[in-house]
């Protein structure tokens, strides 16, 4: 398969000495990515290997800058201009000044990928050097093999905790971790909801009390019933209706305790960018974790309302990030966004020494959250987690790299290995069939997300 016109012009007198390769045949470690960079002193190009995290940051201080990732629209504007779907790491295709990490001089030889050709041009160092002999060099990638997420010891996560906080408040004394933390209390109706959930002789009027004592969570659990994703026969015209005829006992007090919860810290001001935001994100991994679970054997099946409410706060962490570290949550947007590639835990491992998943469930750990819920949330990037209560994070980690694949923006997806649909009891074939239908449609969950924020 030939290069594209602008590909070759942009290799010039190294095209020669270029070999194409099929991507599987490339090794990881000699691919480079670049990443388009922007500040009001003008645009900028950095290189570095593919796999590593870009420390933007570090590069900021370095370059006397305030850098972030280039506007989305911008980005996309440069792609039109090369005739590319994406752009390979080749710095003459935009003539910007570059920046390339001193890692890629280690390399014998550098692989380039080609857009969406699933191709990789591989040449020798010498010639990237001789391609690249006006830009920069800079120290700012860190090998992820240096960066030590805790995945799976949860009695560290308190001492990494506090380490954080020390580290970014200068902090000296230790503090019990809801003052440390200067969090707010758990929400009145989420602490009635916990208490209605252990008692056993709990009754639908008790569930439509509490949502009608709270005049906003009432409309917005009787505008969910009334969507066009439930169809329901007939107006809901109140709380008890929504219950009763539509949305179920379970799913009403899930949603309740999700909404409450988020309303409680609220949705930060900023964000990385080209991630769906909060409430899109709980949206689609509680639909998604529901789904699954009613996918599964009834001998394997976990509780569906408690799968829907890890779901719904799988990413109650970002929202405690934003308000626990509010100087550096703007540090770990900007990384997220020049790190698209990497999972969030590494990222924030290498910003903040812990993760939003550890800090999350160690405060509804505290709050007396069901362990179902602390568990799935504590272990949903690990799909290989076998302790207690292990199926609730091997469905969010299943249903977030099935939303990623189908171009749902969740951050970093992994390849799903086939044990983990036999370890779940699931065909693989009707779970992606039912995941396109999801996703095909769109518009009815949008619509409810629409109404997470009244």
């Amino acid at each position: 398969m030939e290069l594209p016109v602008s590909v070759r012009e942009a290799l010039g007198d190294n095209a020669g000495e270029v070999t194409l390769r099929n991507i599987g045949q490339v090794s990881s470690d000699q691919l480079l990515r670049m990443v388009l960079l922007s500040d009001d002193q003008g645009n900028l190009q950095a290189i570095c290997r593919h796999d590593d995290l870009l420390d933007i940051s570090s590069l900021n201080q370095q370059l006397g800058r305030n850098l972030r990732m280039m506007k989305r629209r911008e980005q996309l504007r440069v792609r039109e201009r090369a005739g590319l779907a994406e752009l390979p790491a080749l710095p003459s295709l935009t003539g910007w000044p570059t920046v390339v990490d001193k890692r890629v001089s280690d390399l014998e030889s550098i692989s380039i990928v080609v857009g969406a050709q699933e191709l990789a041009m591989v040449m020798p160092l010498a010639d990237f050097q001789a391609m690249t002999s006006q830009a920069q060099r800079a120290d700012f990638a860190v090998a992820p093999e240096n960066i030590r997420v805790n995945l799976d010891c949860p009695e560290k996560d308190r001492d990494q905790l506090h380490s954080a906080i020390k580290k970014f408040t200068g902090l000296r004394i230790q503090q019990r971790l809801e003052d440390t933390l200067e969090l707010p209390p758990l929400p009145e109706t989420a602490q009635r909801i916990i208490r209605l959930r252990v008692n056993p002789n709990a009754e639908m009027g008790d569930l439509v009390d509490i949502v009608e004592s709270d005049p906003s969570l009432a409309a917005q659990i009787v505008s969910w019933a009334s969507s066009s994703f439930y169809a329901a026969a007939g107006q809901v015209r109140s709380v008890h209706d929504a219950v009763s005829r539509v949305l179920g006992f379970d799913l009403v007090m899930n949603l309740a305790m999700g909404l409450a919860l988020g309303r409680a810290l609220g949705k930060p001001q900023d964000h990385p960018e080209g991630y769906v935001d909060y409430w899109q994100q709980a949206i689609w991994q509680a639909q998604s974790a529901s789904i699954l679970c009613t996918m599964m054997p009834r001998g394997k099946r976990p509780v569906s309302g408690l799968a829907y409410l890890a779901g719904l706060l799988h990413n109650f962490g970002y929202l405690v990030l934003a308000q626990v570290f509010p100087p550096h949550f703007k540090l770990v947007c900007r990384s997220l966004e020049v790190n698209a590639n990497m999972d969030s835990t590494v990222t924030e491992q290498y910003l903040l020494g812990i993760t939003r998943e550890q800090i999350a469930a160690e405060l509804m750990q505290n709050w007396g959250m069901p362990d179902e819920v602390v568990t799935g949330i504590r272990y949903q990037k690990n799909p290989d987690y076998e302790g207690e209560h292990s199926v609730y994070p091997r469905l969010l980690w299943l249903s977030r790299q099935l939303l990623a694949e189908r171009g749902v923006a969740l951050g970093a997806s992994e390849e799903i290995p086939g044990a983990l649909y036999e370890s779940l009891g699931l065909d693989q074939a009707a779970v992606e069939e039912q995941f396109d239908e999801l996703v095909s449609n769109k518009a009815a969950v949008m619509a409810m997300v629409g109404m997470m924020n009244p």
